[in-house]
């Protein structure tokens, strides 16, 4: 099989500088999101948010001659990812929004890891004992970080790990996916699956509309723009180098979250969540080395 993707040493440099930056454009949306959500009820900042996506999206599609509505968009796997899309995202915006960014981004680090186990059960992928024992010593990081016999355990910690299952079950449908359907085309679905997440959890939450102050608005605008930015970037990235060399650097998302975390919401870290985030970060990274020499 023949690929468009060079594997020189300067193409990895390059794919990784694109996944540093989508790792960075993805916190500072997260951060952005966090602090929209202080100022207007949960199911409003997923509308907006979502709606600022979709029509970004749309007008690239737009610009490229793209059409969005297409029979492949009805596929099983398509609908497969809408499911996990609305799922992932409004769980993950909750876990923004009601715990700290830290803690959250530190879970959504386990995505590759549940990612690698179910590609071996549900797509017979080979993984070996090693492999195995990499996502074994992962999860317990997870349990680590959310600590569900201690104290100082909250419900909410759940939130992230429902997110994060929920980003799985996408990236997983998302390879089943029709190879027809560009970045533009799955990215305008999945913004629209975030304005379908805000408006199913307005049930629940029930918050009347705020208005919409001007301080805001910037924020779910930068959110928006930084989302699409960050996808971007992210197929850049996966198109430009090896994969192999350009996703352990995935992790950089993992530095900017705590960082924001720590420096503009004022968040502590302790002792669990350092060892939580090294088992974590060790397991993805050894299972990428693992998978590189198979």
């Amino acid at each position: 099989m023949t690929t468009h993707i060079r594997t020189d040493p300067r193409s990895n440099l390059i794919g990784s500088a694109w996944m540093i930056a989508a790792m960075a454009g993805f916190a500072l949306e997260d951060a952005l999101l966090k602090s929209a959500s202080i100022a207007l009820p949960i199911w409003q900042v997923l509308v907006l948010f979502g709606a600022g996506g979709t029509a970004i999206f749309a007008c690239v599609a737009g610009l490229r001659s793209t059409r969005l509505l297409q029979p492949d968009v009805l596929s099983a796997p398509m609908k497969i990812r809408v499911f996990f899309e609305i799922f992932g995202r409004l769980f993950y915006v909750l876990a923004i929004a009601l715990t700290p960014l830290s803690s959250a981004t530190v879970i959504l680090q386990a995505t590759p890891l549940v990612v690698v186990a179910c590609a071996a059960l549900f797509f017979g992928e080979t993984v070996g004992w090693r492999r195995w024992s990499a996502i074994f010593v992962g999860m317990i990081g997870v349990v680590i970080i959310i600590q569900p016999t201690g104290d100082s355990f909250s419900i909410l910690s759940i939130l992230a790990v429902l997110g994060m299952l929920g980003f799985a079950g996408r990236d997983l449908a998302s390879r089943a996916a029709p190879a027809s359907l560009g970045t533009e085309v799955l990215g305008f679905y999945g913004f629209l699956c975030v304005i379908v997440a805000g408006f199913v959890y307005r049930f629940w939450e029930g918050a009347p509309i705020a208005a919409l102050s001007f301080h805001t608005s910037l924020h779910l605008a930068g959110a928006a723009v930084l989302g699409t930015i960050a996808y971007a970037s992210l197929m850049k990235a996966m198109r430009t180098g090896e994969v192999s060399a350009v996703t352990p650097f995935r992790y950089s998302r993992l530095l900017f979250g705590i960082g924001l975390g720590v420096f503009l919401f004022g968040e502590h870290l302790d002792r669990t969540m350092w060892i939580g985030s090294a088992l974590i970060v060790a397991s993805g990274l050894y299972i990428l080395w693992r998978g590189r020499r198979a």
